[in-house]
């Protein structure tokens, strides 16, 4: 393989024929080399990059891929209804996936009703839009205000940002945002006649490091409030971290629920949000009212996602996935928790099958990488291992189909890297 250099300037992998022209998210394009993180092919828990090395997905990619990349299942029913309705609109329409689809979701999670996007953030800014209409609509416009976690991350829309608490994210952006409160802090303003909303993500926040957020600080989202409450499970659903959904064990009971990254088993791009019938029916009247929702997109409830989806969920059941999670998740637990020792290891924080475990960066030699957990995500790569640091934090967030085995096999590199660094 050779990496030679486009008309622009830029990289070009010739065995993987990239153009360069391609700018890839969260990456500094001045030190990316395509030949090196270049993936053409995957099976089950292993991608295959272009010189043709295996590597265990430890991240999921990044947290979608649920039973395994290219699940015969998920990839029959993809096939079969992309031959049947590829694509039609939802706005003012429907088509039979995405029914059945919203009654599978809603009998899930317990809410009432389902409206379709293509990803987290969009899911997250429907939340937002809803609970400010829902307020507008019973004739209270005050409540305009938003109250988040500290270290909250929504996604990187406007909206998704400004309910978000990591300033990488968004210092440079603030002109298009809106300022939000510290639901932490907030002590009985929970009780302000301007709240229209809390969002929350439920027991772990994954972009803060896999942080994990105490029970306690749930309690009072389960006394009766005015504000509404958005649970974001766009990272924690579907499983990981021991239940469908992570609201489950903290006894809360939502208004408003976000899904996605996981929902089609991490094949294709599909979001929802789910409301209860008390919100729902808040937007109903007159078309002369105007009551209903101004907010859609174009590719929401693609039939095409929603059959991918709903054969992830029959696999669920078929193949006993939330039973193999709690398998993984004690297994893990005794691979990792040692690791505490470990001179180059601060701490290590773990639910279900969602872990981070931050490094004693001062303690580690970058040796040329961007920093010491990008150093050691690098040498992981170069033993067969995929993963992304968050800052200090090296990530394990399985697939859900992912072997005792091969987590074995995960944290025994890491720790070979540690020694080694």
């Amino acid at each position: 393989m050779r990496l030679q250099r486009g008309s622009n300037g830029s990289p070009r992998c010739e065995a993987s024929g990239l153009s360069g022209h391609h700018w890839l998210p969260f990456t500094q394009m001045a030190a990316f080399d395509p030949a090196e993180r270049t993936f053409v092919s995957a099976a089950g828990t292993t991608l295959v990059d272009a010189r043709g090395r295996q590597l265990f997905d430890a991240i999921s990619s990044v947290w979608t891929t649920i039973h395994g990349h290219g699940h015969p299942a998920i990839v029959a029913a993809i096939a079969q209804q992309a031959a049947r309705l590829d694509h039609a609109t939802a706005l003012g329409a429907t088509n039979p996936v995405a029914e059945e689809l919203a009654d599978r979701l809603c009998a899930l999670t317990g809410l009432d009703y389902a409206l379709f996007a293509a990803d987290g953030a969009s899911a997250i800014e429907t939340a937002l839009k809803i609970a400010l209409k829902y307020w507008w609509n019973i004739g209270d416009p005050r409540r305009v205000r938003f109250a988040r976690l500290v270290d909250a991350y929504h996604g990187d829309t406007a909206g998704a940002m400004s309910v978000s608490d990591s300033g990488a994210f968004k210092t440079a952006f603030e002109p298009v945002l809106f300022e939000t409160l510290t639901y932490d802090d907030l002590g009985t303003a929970l009780d302000r006649d301007d709240l229209a909303a809390v969002i929350v993500e439920p027991r772990v926040q994954a972009a803060a490091g896999m942080r994990i957020v105490a029970d306690a600080r749930y309690a009072r989202l389960k006394e009766p409030r005015a504000p509404l409450l958005i649970v974001d499970e766009i990272a924690t659903g579907f499983g990981r971290t021991g239940t469908m959904f992570a609201f489950e064990q903290l006894g809360l009971a939502p208004d408003l629920v976000c899904v996605g990254k996981g929902i089609t088993g991490g094949t294709l791009a599909l979001s929802a949000t789910l409301a209860t019938r008390r919100i729902y029916e808040a937007f109903l009247g007159a078309p002369a009212a105007q009551r209903q929702l101004f907010h859609g997109h174009s590719y929401a409830a693609n039939p095409i996602a929603c059959a991918a989806a709903l054969a992830s969920l029959d696999l669920f059941e078929r193949e006993g996935t939330l039973a193999h999670v709690a398998t993984l998740g004690t297994q893990l637990q005794s691979r990792v928790a040692p690791m505490i020792a470990h001179p180059g290891v601060r701490d290590v924080r773990l639910t279900g099958v969602m872990c981070g475990i931050e490094l004693t960066a001062e303690a580690i030699d970058p040796d040329g990488a961007p920093t010491p957990a990008w150093r050691v995500a690098r040498d992981l790569y170069a033993r067969g291992h995929f993963t992304r640091p968050i800052g200090p934090v090296i990530q394990l967030v399985p697939p859900l189909s992912a072997s005792v085995a091969e987590l074995d096999a995960f944290t025994s590199a890491l720790l070979d890297v540690l020694d080694r660094v």
